[in-house]
């Protein structure tokens, strides 16, 4: 029987970016993926860190409500912080199963200044990407970080990386024990 690693979103990158971390950590073929669309508790476009991990943690929390047998529960949070002369965008991954959590952050990168101006207006990121770029539903493809690299970097590897690493404790679960028990 495959294990059930519930994510708290159905957005595509989010759902394959969980999917190619935890193949990539634990083998392909043992999980089966189920995705839920659960609030985050936050805003829509969440500002600063503790916001951000807040919502990753508060959409994992919710998701395990709405599907209580699984292995791992997973919510993956984009937010946005102020920073000199500018603002960088970045998200959190927050990971818990009944023994233990894990979580991390991914790189953070600079946005530009128009789309910074729409933000501080008060538009999420993906609808701010989308009036620039004059695009789409972007948050559902490559999102900011693809756009601005020229899909050097793409969403579902940007956040595969932060998966992995908030896979971590339960990679090394003797060295994580104590800090979550």
């Amino acid at each position: 029987m495959k294990k059930r690693v519930v994510v708290a979103s159905k957005n595509p990158v989010k759902l394959k970016s969980t999917k190619d971390a935890f193949e990539k950590v634990f083998g392909a073929n043992i999980f089966d993926f189920i995705p839920t669309e659960v609030p985050s508790g936050v805003g829509d476009q969440p500002l600063g860190t503790e916001e951000t991990l807040n919502g990753a943690r508060n959409r994992a929390h919710n998701a395990r409500k709405l599907v209580e047998n699984a292995h791992y529960w997973i919510g993956i949070e984009g937010g946005v912080r102020v920073i000199e002369n500018g603002m960088e965008a970045f998200a959190w991954v927050y990971i818990f199963n009944e023994d233990m959590e894990g979580k991390a952050q991914t790189a953070s990168f600079q946005l530009p200044p128009e789309v910074v101006k729409l933000i501080s207006e008060g538009m999420e990121l993906g609808h701010a990407d989308d009036l620039v770029f004059r695009r789409k539903n972007s948050k559902q493809g490559n999102g900011a970080v693809g756009l601005l690299t020229g899909d050097l970097i793409d969403r579902v590897a940007y956040y595969a990386h932060a998966v992995v690493l908030a896979l971590v404790p339960f990679m090394n679960p003797s060295l994580y024990k104590l800090n979550n028990g």
